[in-house]
């Protein structure tokens, strides 16, 4: 995994600056520890750079990126894994193509220039965000992977387009405005964002499973398009293949996964395992350690509280497979001390500390080092493991329930799922007209968040309440689903469906996967979200999904011979950090960065929220009548209270490009 970046400028005969490309690759050195590259076409305008983290073929010299083909015609930049990458370069070897490196980056820049990018996209299998430009039609082209596990942002300016895996590679340039939006800002604090977007003016994510084309006209015109190349697709319902029985779509199962873990063992450096108590971690874990010839690493988080810790589990899966364990407990009051380091690479809010607990375990996975680890993200997208998925299947995908029957598993869902009242799951029922006409009812997902949305205006600067006044966060969310994805399909496809295009890649793949992880320069591999197994996945029918009280039950049954009993029989347990209102010290610590950044000085300062509108939240949060679910859902807008103004003064008030500068001089990474 790596880091890119890159300028197109709207003239051809600027020149890039090469400072800025190196600046650019300094500021994301977290990302490529192990070396940096940047390519000028001068006589185009162009300007691509990268920053290297070694995992497949380590000869620095030998893969450096960018990579220019030997014509000078397509420049490459690749961030990411491509599997089966030994294969392609195989086959490709023995019809005469010619490779340079070892690397598996080279693969795209082979195949794009024999095939060509739309017969390209297909073949490759893994995460990565790439970009790629063409003097042909003089184009550049940004591509994300299907499920948005690595990220690729970008935006226009008045000189042309800069690009880069991180928003801080964008505001290393002088050129890129660092400005909230408002309707950004909105959604950081009700923390689900709008697909495609951020919390900044002007600046834009490739969406998973889309590609971005820039094209250059005349008089320095660009011509931006943006089209999708794939998505999750379940079938519709009356098109399901119901003649295959319940042991076909088990071993179907067990067999994609087993094949998607296999693919991701292989690299040049160790591979290790995260390891919680959930089923999903314990299936890699346990395919790993059956493929591997000797014993796997597994790092575990535990907390000092037992209501959120999941170690004892963890660790009879450890035992079990002979894995070489290694267990980092986090008292509960330490995650506030993290969370501005955790937000400068996070680059958004966040809910909860769980994001500062794995950046924290990131930082203790490369201090032994290990470069790349197997995680178990992915599964519940797939398999309907959330809480909100099994409410919305008992709500609207049971109709010959009886009623008495439905009451009684939704209050066994409540009852199971009480410490994450509040925050996976809502209070009380919330209904969005906006999302009912697109998805035929308000998923259970989005409703803590939009539960939330009715505290912001308060919080906001009262000049920022007004141009918001009338907004509705539902609406826009809804304008950016895909009607065609959601007809005639199942209720729980629906409510998966809305997850993997919202949480999944706004939240689980951005402060709780790469931007943690790559923190500290450490490859995580989700090999839940490998392509091929998700085609999988999307044909087992819904009821073998979540079949009575069972979620993941297919996943359960196919993975039934690795699971110890007490694991397999486990409900789904939502992982999380404890809020902060469930410990004393941890609420001190939180009230510490509180008295820095949500003063009424740094809050005037900032100009974003209303002194008089967070005072009233932390009244309402110490009144006695607040009940427990109440303070869940406060305790996560403080969080992003917090974390809006971190923000502001990392990418706002601080000079960013200068601190690129530094960055690169403090290296000695020069042109």
């Amino acid at each position: 995994m790596c880091g890119i970046g890159g300028i197109v400028h709207r003239h051809r005969d600027q020149p890039v600056d090469p400072q800025i490309l190196v600046n650019m690759a300094a500021i994301q050195v977290h990302r490529g520890p192990d070396g940096f590259g940047y390519e000028v076409l001068n006589d185009a305008g162009v300007g691509f750079c990268h920053a290297r983290l070694s995992i497949i073929d380590l000869n620095e010299q030998r893969a450096r990126q960018p990579f220019l083909s030997e014509d000078g015609r397509v420049l490459m930049a690749h961030n990411g894994e491509f599997y089966d990458f030994q294969r392609i370069r195989a086959r490709l070897e023995a019809e005469g193509v010619r490779f340079t490196t070892k690397s598996d980056s080279e693969i795209l820049l082979r195949l794009y220039l024999r095939d060509g990018l739309a017969r390209t996209l297909p073949q490759l299998r893994g995460e990565f965000a790439f970009a790629l430009y063409d003097r042909g039609d003089d184009s550049l082209t940004l591509v994300r992977d299907r499920f948005g596990i690595k990220p690729q942002y970008w935006c226009e300016t008045d000189d042309g387009i800069v690009f880069g895996s991180e928003l801080k590679v964008l505001f290393a340039h002088p050129s890129v405005q660092r400005r909230f939006s408002a309707t950004g800002l909105f959604h950081q604090l009700m923390q689900t964002m709008v697909p495609g977007t951020t919390a900044f003016e002007g600046i834009h994510q490739v969406k998973p499973g889309h590609l971005v084309r820039i094209s250059r006209r005349a008089g320095g015109e660009l011509s931006i398009t943006d089209e999708r190349y794939w998505d999750v697709d379940f079938p519709r319902s009356h098109d399901r293949d119901r003649g295959r029985s319940e042991q076909e779509h088990v071993d179907a199962v067990r067999e994609a996964l087993l094949e998607a873990v296999e693919a991701r063992m292989v690299a040049d450096v160790p591979v290790g395992c995260y390891l919680s108590g959930g089923i999903d971690s314990c299936s890699i874990l346990g395919l790993a350690a059956a493929i591997s010839q000797n014993p796997v690493k597994a790092f575990t988080i535990g907390f000092d509280d037992s209501r959120y810790d999941e170690t004892p589990i963890a660790r009879e899966m450890a035992e079990a497979t002979g894995a070489e364990q290694d267990v980092m407990t986090l008292a509960a009051a330490d995650l506030y001390g993290h969370l501005e380091a955790t937000i400068w690479h996070t680059e958004r809010t966040i809910y909860n500390t769980l994001a500062v607990a794995k950046y924290l375990m990131s930082r203790h996975v490369h201090a032994v080092d290990y470069k790349v680890v197997m995680t178990g993200e992915g599964s519940d997208e797939l398999f309907g493991g959330y809480p909100a998925f099994r409410r919305d299947m008992f709500l609207h995908g049971l109709d010959e329930l009886p009623p008495q029957e439905r009451q009684e598993w939704e209050e066994a869902l409540q009852e199971s799922n009480a410490l994450v009242q509040g925050a996976m799951l809502a209070a009380d029922a919330v209904e969005d007209p906006a999302l009912e006409a697109v998805v035929g009812f308000t998923p259970s997902c989005l409703q803590p968040w939009l539960a939330c949305a009715p505290l912001v205006p308060p919080l906001l600067n009262p000049e920022l309440r007004q141009e918001l006044e009338g907004y509705r966060p539902g609406a826009a969310i809804a304008a950016t689903l895909d009607g065609d994805q959601l007809e005639g399909r199942h209720a729980l496809d629906k409510a998966q469906y809305v997850w993997i295009k919202t949480m999944l890649e706004g939240q689980i793949l951005t402060w709780g996967g790469d931007r943690v992880d790559m923190a500290n320069s450490m490859e995580a591999r989700p090999a839940f979200l490998d392509h091929h197994l998700a085609a999988v996945a999307v044909q087992v029918p819904p009821e073998l999904r979540i079949k009575g009280r069972t979620e993941k039950y297919v996943l359960r049954e196919a993975m039934r011979g690795l699971l110890p009993e007490v694991l397999y029989k486990r409900e789904k347990f939502a992982f999380m950090a404890p809020p902060a209102h469930t410990d004393a010290a941890k609420w001190g610590r939180m009230m510490e960065l509180a008295d820095q950044y949500l003063s009424d000085t740094a809050i005037e300062a900032a100009g974003l929220l209303s002194v008089e509108g967070v005072r009233a939240l932390f009244a309402r949060h110490d009144d006695p009548g607040t009940t427990a679910a109440e303070r869940v859902q406060m305790d996560a807008v403080i969080n992003h209270l917090l974390g809006v103004q971190i923000m502001h003064r990392f990418f706002v008030a601080d000079d960013v490009p200068a601190r690129a500068r530094a960055e690169a001089d403090r290296l000695g990474w020069t042109v």
